[in-house]
This record gives structure tokens, sequence and C-alpha cells, in this order.
């Protein structure tokens, strides 16, 4: 609506200056002129007002159900004012735990009692200031069971394994049930792919990459202090590229792994956020995209033919020397018939001109795809 007002106002202002500019030679026709732009601004509110009119009901926006609703100003949230409408945390129900089908609920004041360490460390969490919102909002909120599950059977008997949720391997519970009591919550989304995902299948808690209990992190409630860190407790051979002279800026801070993959689960092997290497590297490399007037056949295909994602001791991420990696393909098409080999490189016994500086780049400088009339061998 706010464009149609502006668009209307710049027709009024061009029709003014039109008409006003063709009134110079005629004067008397300016008070008519006048009338007209009147006549066509309160057409134009009438019409718009029916518009408005006629909205259906169904393009309203949709109902939150969040905190400021229905009267409820920020301020009321810490006068208990809340009308019947609650925060998001005061409707969770407790886990599901088939292990002790028969427990019941029993509070957050039971739980504290014996687990006061874990109550001091999971004050500062994330969860933990939702929760104290929802027990204002709704004093019979579950908190700590609605992770862990209904709490009776744990508290007639601590040390039986399974009688509570616990989110560890060894805790009694499976990864199935951990894994269940977070997506109670954290369903759909980045985790629409988590069943049948590498992590899944491979047994992967959630545990294992986020501290729900604790602020080690910034941000994602992770183990670590960041996610870099998470996911190179068990990505050790990934993390050691990251020391090759050329590698993508992770441990600077710079780049984070979600930034390429999604944990939770993709359509891919490889938990690429998108659907192809390609696009995944297009999101920061866009100039790469094309598409081209002459493309290269190997480029579109996958970046990974040429790069290495993590690290490399090549430049630019490369899997070898660019004379070598060159040649994989290309083997002495338009060139002297002559194998270029580490033997041609500058530090060797026969160095080669050809191969010095940027090797090939030197003249085939697009060699990811040149939109020259020129450029049918990437030379521009």
């Amino acid at each position: 609506m706010r464009l149609l007002f502006s668009r209307a106002s710049e027709r009024v202002g061009r029709l003014m200056q039109l008409r006003i500019k063709g009134c110079h030679s005629h004067p008397s026709r300016l008070p008519s002129v006048f009338a007209q732009t009147l006549l066509f601004c309160a057409g134009f509110l009438l019409t718009s007002a029916a518009v408005l009119a006629q909205t259906p009901e169904s393009k309203a926006l949709p109902s939150t159900h969040f905190s400021v609703e229905d009267g409820l100003g920020p301020g009321d949230v810490s006068l208990n004012r809340f009308n019947a409408v609650a925060p998001g945390f005061s409707w969770a129900r407790p886990a599901s735990n088939p292990q002790a089908p028969d427990a019941t609920a029993i509070g957050e004041a039971s739980c504290s009692s014996c687990h006061a360490l874990e109550t001091e460390h999971f004050t500062h969490s994330m969860h933990a200031l939702g929760m104290q919102v929802a027990i204002q909002a709704n004093p019979a909120a579950t908190t700590c069971e609605s992770c862990h599950g209904p709490g009776s059977e744990h508290a007639k008997a601590p040390t039986t394994p399974g009688n509570i949720i616990a989110f560890t391997h060894a805790g009694g519970s499976s990864i199935e049930t951990q894994a269940g009591a977070c997506l109670g919550c954290h369903q759909g989304g980045p985790r629409d792919h988590w069943l049948g995902s590498v992590h899944q299948r491979n047994d992967v808690s959630c545990s294992d990459c986020h501290n729900p209990m604790a602020k080690l992190s910034a941000e994602g409630l992770m183990a670590t202090q960041s996610i870099n860190e998470t996911c190179a407790t068990c990505h050790k051979d990934i993390r050691v590229q990251f020391n090759r002279r050329s590698h993508m800026p992770v441990p600077e801070g710079l780049m984070a792994c979600a930034d390429c993959h999604n944990p939770h689960g993709t359509l891919n092997a490889a938990l690429m956020k998108t659907d192809t290497v390609n696009e995944t590297c297009y999101q920061c490399h866009a100039e790469k995209r094309g598409p081209f007037l002459f493309e290269h056949a190997p480029v579109r295909d996958s970046c990974l033919n040429c790069h290495t994602p993590h690290g490399s001791n090549q430049h630019a991420l490369l899997v070898a020397p660019v004379p070598m990696l060159c040649q994989q393909c290309h083997s002495q098409a338009g060139h002297p018939n002559d194998l270029t080999t580490t033997a041609g490189l500058m530090s060797g016994t026969n160095p080669d001109w050809r191969l010095m500086s940027r090797g090939c780049l030197n003249c085939h400088a697009q060699v990811h795809g040149s939109n020259s009339p020129a450029g049918a061998r990437a030379h521009q």
C-alpha cells in the first residue's frame, strides 16, 4: 500500500509539473488544473479504501502465541500479567522415557535438592532463562523434566540406569531416546534430515556436540568453546589440513564448519548445506558462478576437480601444482610435444619458462570461464 501511495504521489507531481508548465502561456487555465488534480487524488483515496475493505481476513498475519499479545506489554512479564498468554517454554511437557513409562513429574525443586552443582551451571544458560520466564507465566510448567523425563522413578532409585533420560553414552538411555527429547522442541528446519544422516547412523548424540547445561560457547550451546573445536574433536584429519600453507580461514575464526556443512543432516553424504559442492562454493565465490560464454568443463562439473576444500600446500587450495594439474586433462594439445615435469620448475634441473610464475595461468588466465569473444582458450 505504501508503494501505491508513493507511485501515486510521483504521478501527481509529474502531472502538476506538466500542466503548470503548460499554463504559463494560458494563466486562466491554472484553477482548472488544480481542480483536476484534486479530483484525481480523491478518486485514488476512495479506490484504495475500497481495496482495503475487501481484503479477506485469511491474509492477515497469524497469531504467534509468544509473550506480547492480547494487551500484554513487555513490562507486564515482571508483574505476572500474562492474561492467559504464556511464552513458548511454558507449553513444554515432560519428555517421553520408554524405560520408565510409569514415572511421574516431581518438579524442579526435587531435582535441585540433589543436583545443586548442575543447577548452578545451568542457571546462566539459554534454556534456563527461557524456563524462568515460563515458570512465571505458568507455575505448572516443567523445567528439568521437559528434557530428562518424569523423575519419580529416578528419585526412588537414583543409581538405576534408564530411570531418567541421561544425555551420555554410558547413562543408560538410548541415543534414540536422547535425540527424541531434543527433537521434541527442536524438530524441523535444519534438522529435517537428521533421521538417516551420517551422524545419526553412527550413533552421534545431540550431547556429543551440544551442552545445554552450561554456557561454554558464545552461540549454539556447543560442548566446547566454538563450532570448529567441537567438530575437530572427531574430525581430527580435517583439522590437520587447516595447518597447510593454503587453507580456508577457519583457524583464524573468519569461517566456521557450519558455513558449508549442516551437521544435522542433508540430502548428500558430505552434509553440504546446498545440493552440490559448486553451489556451496558460489555462496562466497559468486564471480565463479557464470554463466560464461566459454565454459571450462571441469569447473562446471565440480570445484573439487581442481581444489581441495579444507587445506593444501599448493597455491589457492589446488590439489597439485598448476602445470601438473592442467596436464591431467590437457596432454600437450596445441603445445610442443614435451612432457612438463617438476624438472621444468624454477627449482628443477631444467627450468622451463612456461612453468614459472603462474605456469599455465600466465597465458590462460580465465581458467574458470570467459565472456570474451576471444576467450575460447581462456586467454582473456
